[in-house]
């Protein structure tokens, strides 16, 4: 199989055909979490959906052997950024809101895409927060098309947050996927417009807006995953696996 930054059509269309699975179990999860259901409830459907259609939980034993995640579905409630365990122990209850990052190898490939999803009644401040997430990934996958640059994808996540009235992520970025799950090019959350690496025809980006209500300075807890924000502001996270083409984007997820 082709290492590099650039994956052939052919292999766009594999990881493509992985992504639309795994962009329809992210849908159904999300549907599922509701007051008084467990995370590990969450992580168990969602880990047996990707079984079912053939493909590999990527998340789970993914880092360190003597500490690797213990699950294939990330559960990352209100103050926590992204990499939440999940547990029987922990249950959404009315006003959280959660996200939910999942990634799956089908067919060799790697896929990863993220939601945030609010729990029953939530605050204006959720609200506004996850609306604000959300519209940030979409003006950045608008801006990753060949020739533009790594910074246009950046600026544009940046710009929509602060224009929110929020901030963004600095020490976590999105990254390229498709052979593993983290490959180059770093995608950061900030950053300057005409700026940084060339977007080239081909390359496959896992592009995740990771905003946060207050501040971005970021708590890394003791269990050497989970990561929150360290003034306890709301986090929302949302993602999707894409691929640069000659004329604009295509969603991969």
């Amino acid at each position: 199989m082709k290492k590099g930054l650039i994956k052939t059509p052919e292999e766009i269309n594999l990881i493509a055909e992985g992504g639309k699975i795994l962009h329809e179990i992210l849908k159904k999860t999300g549907a599922l979490a509701c007051s008084g259901v467990s995370t590990w409830d969450l992580n168990q459907f969602a880990e047996n959906e990707i079984e079912k259609y053939g493909g590999t939980p990527s998340f789970k034993n993914f880092g360190d052997p003597k500490n690797p995640f213990p699950a294939g579905l990330c559960t990352s409630i209100n103050s926590v950024v992204v990499h939440g365990i999940p547990s029987g122990d922990i249950v959404l209850k009315n006003g959280d809101i959660i996200g939910l990052d999942i990634g799956m190898v089908y067919k060799n490939f790697y896929t990863d895409t993220a939601i945030t999803v609010m729990i029953g009644q939530v605050s204006d401040a959720a609200k506004k927060l996850t609306a604000a997430t959300k519209k940030a990934l979409d003006n950045a996958i608008f801006m990753a098309k060949a020739g533009n640059r790594m910074g246009d994808i950046s600026f544009a996540i940046q710009k929509t947050a602060e224009d929110a009235g929020f901030s963004v992520v600095r020490d976590l970025v999105g990254h390229g996927v498709g052979y593993a799950v983290h490959e180059d090019p770093p995608v950061p959350c900030f950053g300057k417009a005409h700026t940084g690496m060339m977007l080239q025809e081909g390359m496959v980006l896992a592009i995740e807006p990771m905003l946060c209500e207050k501040d971005y300075f970021l708590v890394f807890e003791p269990d050497g995953w989970t990561i929150s924000t360290k003034d306890g502001g709301l986090s929302a996270h949302f993602e999707h696996t894409i691929a640069v083409g000659r004329n604009g984007v295509r969603i991969l997820t």
